[in-house]
Order: C-alpha cells, then sequence, then structure tokens
C-alpha cells in the first residue's frame, strides 16, 4: 500500500512528466518553447473553472487541454515567421501575457486565485493518461509526420527543399504541445485544490525545459527520467530547508557540465547532418 506522501509525488511526477513531454513534441519539430507553464495554466483554469460549475472532470479536463491546444495554434502561426532566440522570447511573452490575463481575470479569481475545486486527480488517472499519450506520441515519432518532424529539426532548409511542409508540421507539433500541456495543467489543478497565477510563470515554463534537459532531449524517455528524477530530488532536499535550491540548482549544474545530452541523450543540441536528413526523407 502506497503512503498518502509518496503518492503525492508520484502525482507530481506524473504531472511533470506530461508537461516535460509536452515541451518535446515542438522541440521535435525544432521549436524550443518557454511558455509552456502558459499552456498548463490555460488547461488549468479552463477545468477548474468547468468542474466548479458542474461540467464532469473528464470532459472539463478536455476542454481545457483543447482550449489550451486552439491557443497554441494562435502563438504557434506567428512564430512559425521566426527563429531561434526569437521563439524563446516570444513563448516568454506568451507565458507572461497568461499569467497578468488570469491575474485580473475576475470570474476565475483573479488576484485571489481559483480554489474549492474537488480532488478528482488520482494515482491512476494521471499514470493511465501518461501511458497513453506516450503510446499516441510513440506512434506519432514512427509516422511519416514524426519523420518530418525530425528532419525539420535536423535542417529546415533541406527539408523544405525535399517536401516537407514546414508550416502544418511546426503548427501540428505545437499545437499538441499546447493539448499535452493543457492536460498537465487540468491535473494539477484538481490535485492542488487551489490555483494562482503565480504558479504558472516563467519560473514554471523554466522547470518544464529543464526536465528533458536533463533526461536527454533527444529522447521521448528521456524527459520521462528527467521528470521522475527532478521531482524526487526536489522532495529529497527538503531536509536541507533552507539550502535546498541551492543544492538543486547545483545538481543541475554539475549534471549539465558532465552530461549535458542528458543521461539518455544520444548527441547534444547541435543539430546540423545534410545526410541524415536526406536519410529521413526516405518516406516510401
Amino acid at each position: 500500500m502506497i503512503s498518502p506522501y509518496m503518492e503525492s509525488i508520484l502525482i507530481f511526477a506524473g504531472i511533470n512528466i506530461l508537461l516535460a513531454i509536452s515541451w518535446y513534441v515542438p522541440h521535435c519539430a525544432g521549436l524550443i518553447s518557454i511558455g509552456q507553464g502558459g499552456f498548463m495554466a490555460i488547461g488549468a483554469y479552463v477545468s477548474a473553472y468547468l468542474s466548479l460549475h458542474g461540467i464532469p472532470f473528464y470532459l472539463s479536463l478536455s476542454i481545457g487541454a483543447i482550449t489550451s491546444c486552439v491557443i497554441s495554434i494562435i502563438v504557434g502561426l506567428p512564430a512559425l515567421r521566426i527563429k531561434g532566440l526569437y521563439v524563446i522570447l516570444l513563448t516568454i511573452g506568451f507565458g507572461e501575457i497568461v499569467r497578468i490575463f488570469f491575474l485580473n481575470f475576475e470570474p476565475t479569481g483573479s488576484a485571489e486565485g481559483l480554489g474549492g475545486m474537488f480532488p478528482y486527480t488520482t494515482l491512476l488517472s494521471v499514470y493511465l493518461t501518461v501511458a497513453i499519450v506516450m503510446f499516441f506520441i510513440n506512434l506519432i515519432n514512427n509516422s511519416h509526420f514524426g519523420r518530418a518532424m525530425e528532419a525539420v529539426l535536423e535542417d529546415e532548409d533541406a527539408a523544405e527543399t525535399l517536401g516537407v511542409n514546414l508550416t502544418t508540421t511546426k503548427l501540428l507539433a505545437f499545437s499538441i504541445g499546447g493539448f499535452i500541456a493543457g492536460l498537465g495543467g487540468g491535473f494539477y489543478a484538481h490535485y492542488a485544490l487551489y490555483i494562482h497565477s503565480d504558479n504558472f510563470g516563467i519560473l514554471r515554463s523554466v522547470e518544464i525545459l529543464i526536465y528533458p534537459f536533463v533526461g536527454g532531449i533527444s529522447s521521448l524517455w528521456g524527459g520521462v527520467l528527467g521528470a521522475l528524477l527532478l521531482t524526487s530530488l526536489t522532495e529529497a532536499l527538503r531536509v536541507a530547508r533552507d539550502f535546498r535550491m541551492e543544492i538543486y540548482g547545483g545538481i543541475i549544474v554539475v549534471t549539465m557540465i558532465f552530461r549535458p545530452q542528458g543521461f539518455l541523450g544520444k548527441y547534444t543540441i547541435s543539430w546540423k547532418s545534410g545526410r541524415r536528413v536526406l536519410h529521413l526523407l526516405k518516406f516510401k
């Protein structure tokens, strides 16, 4: 029998796995987002608001995720026109816009936050969702679309020359990431039972970014491992009290120095390989 404390850690780890995957999918198409906290906030607030007004949990969870997905498409359209650092800046700006919006939006509690949700989130529901999401992402990775994403990640110009539709590929990847982040937000809201806009600021987005980097950004399992390790580490370091975050940050720095590609990484953040692109684009 799992103790309530251990169950709590596992549930938060499962939610963080979903958030890590939500970053991983856009990354597969060459998009580095530091705005996943914003998509998480949308899923959290929408699902919480609906469930508080009598909408069944799984329906409200789905609507929250779909809303996050739709917003991600709107955000993704201008992101397609820019590359590299500018995408990062755009997603940071988006995350802050969402945070400020909910800070001032009265129907969802504004500065007082939103609470009173029923604890619908369970260990089974979270990990069943994680399993389903990982199953479908694995299918995508092994599909024509997955190979197109990897080709775009390797070299956009070569991929476009050989017939990959950059707009469709990037937009789909970004929207899938937004949907998964929305799911994570919905589960979080119905487990924490109180949410505030500060829960979804830039620090949350950076935390989501760290999970796959520690685990390995070139693998779906990297984000899973990173989320499990760092969620557990955060709890284990509670004994350090005031020095908890210093030790946490130091461990991450040391990890990046000695294992920059992550624990499960095949290669670091350098993705130029013309021959590999040609091989990936042999779809038929």
